[in-house]
């Protein structure tokens, strides 16, 4: 299933509203966490709904990755930081909380956490539930 209609995506169990989404592409989709680790904490996501990485299509990957790059970039210049923490959790084992494959970028600082790892223990019990707060217009 791509979008569940032409007003909103289903992310997982939950549902997007297509204002919730900063960023569309062909294949993707980029929006807020509900629960960001930090302010700036973005998720990208295929369209279809996809619960494994191995799953995706070349081109799904391929443009999954494209909208990554695209994304912190623009983060990185509106959150004036200086590194990312990007991650995907795999599978229940790997702490995948939604079954629909995600990004999360973290824009990352100096002294953010501190012990600079703790940042996964964060992602991995972060419930990523979609809400729009992030004020970026982004096309593709």
């Amino acid at each position: 299933m791509a979008a569940a209609s032409s007003t909103c995506y289903s992310f997982g169990r939950f549902v997007l509203k297509t204002s919730q989404v900063f960023i569309r592409s062909k294949l993707s989709i980029a929006f807020v966490n509900k629960k960001p680790v930090l302010p700036g904490h973005v998720l990208v996501s295929p369209i279809r709904v996809v619960q494994r990485f191995r799953d995706m299509t070349v081109d799904e990957v391929s443009d999954l990755f494209q909208i990554v790059q695209l994304v912190s970039t623009e983060i990185q210049t509106y959150h004036r930081s200086s590194s990312f923490t990007m991650a995907m959790q795999d599978g229940e084992e790997a702490g995948q909380t939604v079954q629909h494959v995600h990004v999360h970028i973290l824009p990352r600082k100096a002294g953010d956490f501190e012990r600079n790892d703790d940042v996964y223990s964060e992602v991995t019990f972060c419930i990523c539930c979609p809400l729009l707060i992030f004020p970026i217009n982004i096309r593709v």
